[in-house]
Order: C-alpha cells, then structure tokens, then sequence
C-alpha cells in the first residue's frame, strides 16, 4: 500500500509518520513539498500533478488552515485550503480508485443543546474556519465514495503550539489564570487520532462498505478550566515548579475573552458509530494528558 500524508509537521501530521509508516511505503509532504511534489494545499493544479506522479493508494489530509479569528478576514485563503484543495484530492483520488482520507472539526456544529452531536446531525457552522471545513467535507464526499472523513476536536501534543503546553507555560509564570468554564468537550491527542487513524484505513481498504464519515475524539467531557486544573494537577504531581495554585485557576464565561470568530459550546462529539463500526473503545480523556503532560515535563523519559 502507497500512501501520501499531507501536513506531515503538523501536530497529527508528526505522529501520523510513525503510525502510517507499518501499514506500507509512505510519502510524506509538508507545505513545501520535495522533489519536485507539491504539498501546499492552496495550490490545486499542483497537488493534482502530484497525485498523479505517485499514484498512491491512500491519500491523507492533515493539512488545514486552522487559525479560526483571522478566517474571518481571510475567507479566501482558508476557503482554498479548507474547501477547494480536499475536494481536488479526493476526486483525484476516485481517478486512481484510491482512498480519501481527511479531518474535519466539531466546528461544522453551532454548539447548541447540551447532547453528543452525532455524525448525521445537520451542520451549521457559527464562523468561517467551520463553513470552510464543512465545504471541504461535502466535497470529498461529492467527489469520492472511497472516503473517511474523521471529524475530531481540542487537539493536542507534546509538540507545537496548544492549549495545553499553553496552560502549563502559564502556570509556571502567573499566581493566577482565569479559564472558561462555558464550552465543553474532550482534549483528544494527537498521538490516539494519528493510531485510530492506521487502524480505520487497514480496516476500509478491506472492507470499502466502512466509508464514510466519523467522530474521532477521546472519551468523556470536560471545559477548558477542567481540563486546564487537571492538566496542571498532574504536573504538580510530578514534581513541575508552578506559581499558580489548584485554587488560583478561576472559572470564568466565555465572554472575558471576546474572540473575532463565535466558538460552539457544545463540542460534544457520540463516539458510537466509529466504535462499533470498528470494534473500537475510546480512551478517557484525562489518560492521553497526563501522558503529554509527562512529555513534557520529561517525566515520561524518567519512568
């Protein structure tokens, strides 16, 4: 099996490498490109040429635009690389009979009630970097039956830039951090999407009937102060200075920090249609953080 990554630096993208590399030969691009392949999503005639030179049997988008404030300024860019470049590729994909693979976002929801959304809920994206995602989605599946579209959401790793490294540059710095308490859902690692991922596509190119499209996230709920005290919890645990204390981390509205782009509330993603269609169960949440968490603090290489 040949498969080419797309987005391969970023935060799943990195751990996409080791989890792709057993299932076959894999190319990976970032935006760059190499050897004369073009990895750069806002460059559809190039990405087409591309597909074609290696004719791969799998393609996977990690790539995406995903600064989600300056989408609404930006429309045009994030609508090339969101919307216009998955579509490219997936029906350059169908030309070769080969797999789309790509990630979408709790954002095509408008966050509201308080139930899991589940994968056949109607979308209605509250800002621009959510109705690019929701166009890109709709285009795979115009273009290419062979598809897995793995919506997930509050994703993080021991590298790049996140909430959680964030939080815990922040609890070393300041006495006192004030974290909303009003939007809910699951931090998923990058690390547990990047393994589900290998997983779903030896299981759909055995079985195509499995296409479609996926929630993808860790189990259980939680906001972002409760994941922020848990996240910093365990850095105490482990030994971290931090100047701020467990009771100096205030729950706040969402509207101390008035943002450009509407975020949803309710981020909930059901997780049973990817679980029983591939003889999955999701981790808790708290279990891959305090693994990054270990990471990062270099406690993981101590253990």
């Amino acid at each position: 099996m040949k498969i080419l990554l797309f987005g391969k630096n970023g935060q799943v993208g990195w751990e996409l490498q080791r989890a792709l590399a057993p299932l076959g030969e894999l190319v990976a691009l970032d935006r760059g490109g190499a050897g004369g392949l073009c990895g750069d999503l806002s460059d559809p005639r190039g990405l087409g040429a591309t597909v074609r030179a290696l004719r791969p049997d799998v393609i996977v988008n990690a790539a995406a635009y995903t600064a989600v404030d300056r989408a609404e300024s930006e429309k045009s860019q994030a609508e090339a690389v969101n919307a216009v470049a998955p579509a490219v590729l997936a029906a350059e994909a169908a030309g070769q009979g080969a797999w789309m693979v790509h990630y979408s976002t709790d954002y095509v929801f408008d966050g509201g009630g308080r139930a899991p959304w589940r994968e056949d809920d109607p979308a209605a994206p509250l800002n621009v970097y959510g109705e690019t995602k929701w166009r890109g989605e709709e285009g795979i599946r115009a273009a290419n039956p062979r598809h897995l579209i793995l919506r997930t959401q509050w994703v993080y790793a021991e590298r790049g830039r996140n909430f959680l490294a964030n939080m815990l540059r922040l609890a070393a710095e300041r006495e006192r951090l004030q974290v909303v308490a009003d939007q809910y859902g699951a931090p998923t690692a990058a690390e547990l999407i990047a393994d589900v991922t290998a997983h779903v596509i030896r299981a759909a190119v055995r079985r195509p009937e499995l296409a479609g499209t996926y929630h993808l996230a860790a189990r259980g709920e939680t906001t972002w102060h409760g994941y922020a005290r848990y996240a910093i919890g365990v850095a105490r645990e482990l030994g971290k200075p931090l100047r701020v204390s467990q009771e100096a981390i205030e729950a706040v509205d969402s509207s101390v920090f008035p943002t450009v782009a509407k975020r949803p509330r309710n981020s909930r993603l059901a997780l049973e249609k990817i679980e029983q269609a591939f003889d999955l169960r999701m981790p808790d949440w708290r279990m891959g953080v305090e693994r990054v968490v270990k990471e990062i603090t270099g406690a993981a290489s101590l253990s």
